[in-house]
């Protein structure tokens, strides 16, 4: 589907304006959205505006890294938005003239599609067309912090936790959040160098004008990735606690069979003794030496509980 913005001379505004009139010297600029194209509207890319083959191609191929591309009459910029649930990357491409602006977008996107009804009553929108390249990045940047507030929120409910029958699933779920760090961390380090480059870049028309709203993108993105290093570096505390938690509890296991395996060794050592089958052993004739030798045994087994537990062995 295709859809076109014009704005006249006048300030008037034109929804769903004919293709073929984008040319026309009555409008000071127009925005045309590629949304979801088919094989036979992508043509028009080439056919209508005459793009360069490089970057029509980048729009088809996916999923490309942010970045921005000059070139002799439009700035060619590619961005990344986040799917809310499954935080997968999905790529917007911008078109950016003098007087228009073609985004190119291959599934529905919230932020375009928020800022296409805004354009009829937002006058800052209509000034020209790098407001609405502002506008929609400005709203994918926003809504790459829901994401990580929903992880931050999950990591201090388990730092918090005390339950220790659920540690495993517990460091698995750890594990899941820091792989989905990692995932938007990928998204957001390029889109901070992009942005950093819209704003010292020559070529876009009027991003002088623009300059403190992309500086504002730009804080935001500092942000973010100040959230997700510190959020990253919160599971790995969380993972190495829980490792030396465990560690530690299988070290008071491994102890506890130890000095319980010790206790039995001079048991298990009398009860060898005097299972050999010699024919002369004299303890075995006395009446009460087989009562003698339990007592012995146990009067090992107590003396050794007590002298391992006063050094603190059992826990």
């Amino acid at each position: 589907m295709i859809r076109v913005y014009g704005i006249t001379k006048e300030g008037e505004l034109k929804e769903n304006l004919p293709l073929r009139d984008t040319g026309r010297a009555s409008i000071a600029w127009y925005w045309v959205d590629f949304d979801q194209p088919t094989d036979e509207e992508i043509k028009l890319l080439s056919k209508k505006f005459r793009f360069h083959p490089l970057s029509i191609e980048d729009c088809v191929e996916h999923v490309q890294r942010p970045k921005m591309d000059s070139y002799d009459k439009y700035t060619f910029l590619t961005v990344h938005y986040l799917q809310q649930t499954s935080l997968q990357a999905e790529e917007i491409n911008f078109f950016l003239g003098k007087n228009y602006v073609v985004t190119f977008h291959k599934k529905s996107v919230r932020a375009i599609n928020n800022t296409w009804a805004k354009l009829r009553k937002n006058e800052r929108l209509q000034r020209g067309a790098t407001e609405i390249v502002h506008d929609i990045i400005d709203q994918i940047v926003d809504d790459y912090f829901p994401p990580l507030y929903r992880i931050e929120d999950r990591l201090n409910e388990i730092e918090g936790s005390d339950d220790e029958e659920s540690r495993s699933s517990i460091l698995d779920e750890v594990f899941e959040l820091r792989r989905q760090l990692t995932k938007i961390r990928r998204t957001i380090f390029p889109m901070r160098e992009l942005i950093y480059k819209i704003v010292s870049t020559q070529h876009i028309k009027d991003v002088e004008e623009q300059h403190l709203y992309f500086q504002d993108i730009a804080d935001h993105l500092l942000k973010l990735t100040e959230l997700v290093e510190v959020n990253r570096d919160f599971t790995s505390d969380i993972r190495d606690n829980y490792i030396s938690m465990n560690s530690d509890r299988m070290n008071s296991i491994m102890m506890t069979l130890t000095v319980i395996t010790t206790i039995f060794m001079p048991l298990s050592f009398l009860a060898g003794l005097y299972g050999m089958n010699f024919v002369f052993m004299p303890e075995l004739k006395g009446k009460y030496n087989y009562f003698i030798l339990l007592g012995l045994m146990a009067v090992i087994a107590i003396v050794l509980t007590i002298w391992f537990r006063r050094k603190g062995w059992f826990r």
